[in-house]
């Protein structure tokens, strides 16, 4: 067998230059095409093309091929191009075995986990492996099937040797999927750093919440965050809902939903950027507005050389450490209200929002509601 830490597929690069990559789906697509062809003519398969969803064709190297009369295994290693994905570097298996039962069918095996929970789109108890890569599944290995001459049924058993332990490093666990990782993806290919994947979590983690009869539900805008408000709060597991940077999307998908409450939980620097009313709070959209700080500490009377010192500040911790030596400490409420206003405007007033802002160790220093 191949030295699969040093084996990966050929991606394609982007306009920018990083380079693109593959799906867990596409490789298990791959995998399976491999081992049909390999069970159909008895020959071991060194690379193999298979269809993505928008009809690009796309080339894998199998890093193992195995087989006899009855069944065959082929497994290519995914490459998530330049995206920090967790799943970059595993190998995706597939076993195919002739089956008496016509058709495909597709099972889980070592590594994929199993749905646990409703709001997934899959049944509780199937594996998780998703629609769309079922369908690539399917379509790639009875196109291998047809062009070895055969049309017997088969089974097909994905299976992802290391998926366990991969798994830990997502959040799975969360929505429900135990055991191992998601065969996932809707185009087939890994765009790096999408931000359409990171919605497309946010959006499943609401489904997730709401399926589990969570109806108010905690916005974080990371894991520390998400820390101090699960000890703030005592809301089932599924309720916690990591939206990074993407607050205004989050809120729509929330109301758009039918989501009750949402409590948007973080520290100073993002809650402040949501109460100046920006609906994504990365840096590299929108950054501290220091005078936007400094008016509101002159609005609510703070002394002028407070104000002064704040304007000159360059960072939130900054603010923070600038506001508490002077006592102004009741400006992280305002800035909690204003903040959960920005928030309910941004969910066309269709939600009740609660702004919570901690201290850098979990301390809460700032709490305000915007109802209807």
């Amino acid at each position: 067998m191949a030295d699969v830490d040093n084996v990966q597929a050929a991606g394609c690069r982007r306009a920018d230059g990083l380079r693109k990559g593959y799906t867990t789906g596409s490789c298990a697509a791959a995998s399976a095409k491999a081992a049909t062809i390999a069970l159909c003519t008895q020959e071991s398969v060194g690379s193999v093309e298979i269809v993505l969803p928008a009809g690009q064709r796309a080339r894998f190297d199998v890093v193992h091929c195995s087989f006899d009369s009855s069944r065959a295994l082929c497994s290519v290693i995914k490459d998530a191009g330049d995206d920090p994905d967790a799943t970059h570097g595993a190998e995706i298996r597939a076993e195919v075995r002739w089956n008496h039962e016509p058709g495909v069918a597709i099972e889980g095996g070592e590594g994929v986990g199993v749905v646990t929970k409703p709001g997934l789109g899959l049944p509780v108890g199937a594996p998780a492996i998703n629609p769309v890569p079922r369908k690539m599944i399917t379509s790639s290995v009875e196109e291998a099937r047809c062009k070895g001459g055969r049309n017997e049924g088969v089974k097909v058993t994905i299976s992802v040797p290391r998926g366990v332990e991969i798994a830990r490093k997502t959040l799975n666990a969360r929505l429900g999927i135990v055991g191992g990782i998601s065969i996932l993806g809707t185009t087939g290919i890994v765009t790096p750093f999408s931000t359409g994947a990171y919605k497309a979590c946010i959006v499943q983690a609401i489904d997730v919440a709401l399926a589990n009869g969570c109806d108010h539900v905690v916005l974080t805008t990371g894991g520390r965050s998400e820390k101090f408000a699960q000890e703030l709060l005592s809301l089932a597991e599924e309720a916690y809902i990591q939206m990074g940077d993407f607050v205004g999307f989050a809120l729509k998908q929330c109301a758009r939903k039918g989501v009750r409450k949402v409590t948007v939980a973080g520290m100073v620097g993002k809650l402040s950027k949501m109460a100046a009313g920006h609906a994504q709070t990365h840096v590299d959209h929108s950054r501290i507005d220091m005078s936007f700080l400094a008016q509101l500490a002159a609005d609510d009377g703070l002394p002028d050389e407070v104000v002064a010192a704040i304007r000159d500040g360059n960072t939130a911790r900054h603010f923070l450490d600038i506001v508490c030596d002077r006592g102004g400490e009741a400006i992280f409420g305002r800035i909690c209200a204003l903040a959960a206003a920005k928030c309910r405007e941004q969910a066309d007033g269709n939600l009740d929002v609660e702004c919570i802002m901690t201290d850098f160790s979990g301390v809460v220093i700032g709490r305000a509601a915007a109802i209807g």
